[in-house]
């Protein structure tokens, strides 16, 4: 599986969140990506924290080198007609193009789906603008926040009588937006190895978050009453919470999702009589008495170390979780035992703990190999073998900051 993309060349101009892990899951499998960017306009993330102590400039960005590993880094200067004429022909000899771009930029460069499609008329073409290609929000920008809230993810994230608090950047920037864009793509992509014919892909990022209101939309669809904030409580569990535990900012989350689990829970807590209260013995009383049933589960919570609680209701069947901070999740027994964590050398931060990919092919754990590209790595390697440019020439572009 790690070799299942061998042989498809992606042209990568997917800067910052979304895109960027689309085309990392990509080059993790094989595909040979080549990201552009430049010294006059490197990649947003090549500037943004947490950066490793002592690593100067473009290349100490933690957060950069978590959405590029495995990829090929081109610094190709597209504020000049030379780059731009350099990455059109290298367009022509790539299976994939991508960007997440404003609607406009890459026409703008020549590189628009019918440009590049002239030249290659079997280019797959993913382009990911915030709210579409077209419309009269087409030129609007914005980052995974701005998107969550226009979709309405934030409205649904909290507590019914508190402000609204969000998810952060994870939905839509880590989960719908690359997870709909890369099932498009790999769908793309055996459809041109079955047929020989490419394919424009449009992925608007806020359609994307929007798609994980489908309840909620559905819900209003019917009539039904307007969803509304409700923390960690689902209809169908009870209870469904986060409790304080046992020391500093610590945390359990466990849910109920019949009455044997929540007998369990209640053995678990040294409460069973908590079982047997009327106000609890059944879903739809501790539905009704919902308050109360996370006061009591709080106060028994209180003095139980998470990660022993957490075990116990496990090994009773109960879903259940102590909450993670990072340092935590590096050490969680769980993902070391699913081979999730891997080391990275990089030849300017030193060693960089990378996640694996998300998931096993066959019984097979794929993910980072390489660490993400210092700018412009492997500018000339690429300017010599796909281009085929001569040192001379590759000097003399460089000597002009095309090549920068």
């Amino acid at each position: 599986m790690r070799d299942a993309l061998s042989g498809v060349r992606v042209l990568d101009f997917c800067w910052v969140g979304a895109g960027a892990l689309v085309t990392k899951l990509l080059a993790e499998h094989g595909a040979d990506v080549i990201k552009v960017e430049s010294r006059a306009r490197p990649d947003n993330l090549r500037l943004s924290p947490p950066f490793r102590p002592g690593a100067e400039g473009l290349d100490g960005s933690g957060y950069f080198a978590s959405r590029n590993n495995d990829k090929r880094s081109l610094a190709l200067n597209m504020t000049t007609e030379r780059g731009r004429a350099l990455a059109r022909r290298l367009a022509a000899r790539c299976d994939l193009v991508t960007s997440n771009f404003r609607p406009g930029v890459m026409e703008r460069w020549g590189l628009g789906y019918e440009d590049v499609a002239a030249d290659n008329p079997g280019v797959v073409y993913l382009s990911m603008p915030m709210q579409g290609g077209d419309g009269p929000h087409r030129d609007y920008v914005g980052f995974g926040a701005t998107i969550a809230a226009l979709a309405g993810l934030v409205h649904l994230s909290g507590l019914p009588d508190r402000p609204p608090v969000g998810t952060g950047t994870h939905y839509p920037d880590h989960i719908p937006s690359p997870g709909h864009a890369l099932v498009a793509v790999l769908a793309a992509l055996r459809r041109r190895r079955l047929t020989g014919e490419g394919c424009r892909i449009e992925v608007s990022q806020l359609e994307s978050a929007v798609a994980l209101l489908a309840p909620a939309l559905a819900a209003a669809a019917a009539g039904l009453p307007e969803p509304v904030r409700s923390g960690n409580r689902v209809p169908e569990e009870s209870p469904s919470g986060v409790f304080r535990c046992r020391g500093d900012d610590a945390w359990v989350a466990l849910a109920a999702r019949d009455d044997r689990e929540w007998r369990a829970v209640a053995e678990v807590l040294d409460a069973p009589h908590l079982a047997a209260d009327p106000r609890f013995a059944t879903h739809a009383a501790r539905k009704a008495n919902e308050d109360a049933l996370e006061r009591e589960l709080a106060a028994r919570c209180a003095g139980r170390d998470r990660h022993e609680l957490a075990r116990a209701l496990q090994e009773r069947g109960v879903p259940a979780a102590a909450v993670l901070a990072a340092d935590d999740v590096l050490a969680d027994p769980h993902l070391r035992a699913r081979r999730f964590w891997r080391t990275l050398e990089h030849p300017v931060m030193g060693t960089l703990t990378a996640p694996a990919a998300p998931f096993l092919a066959d019984g097979e754990r794929t993910g980072a190999t390489r660490p993400a590209p210092l700018l412009g790595e492997h500018t000339r390697e690429i300017a010599s073998t796909l281009l085929g440019l001569s040192e001379a020439e590759i000097a003399e572009l460089e000597e002009a900051q095309v090549l920068w």
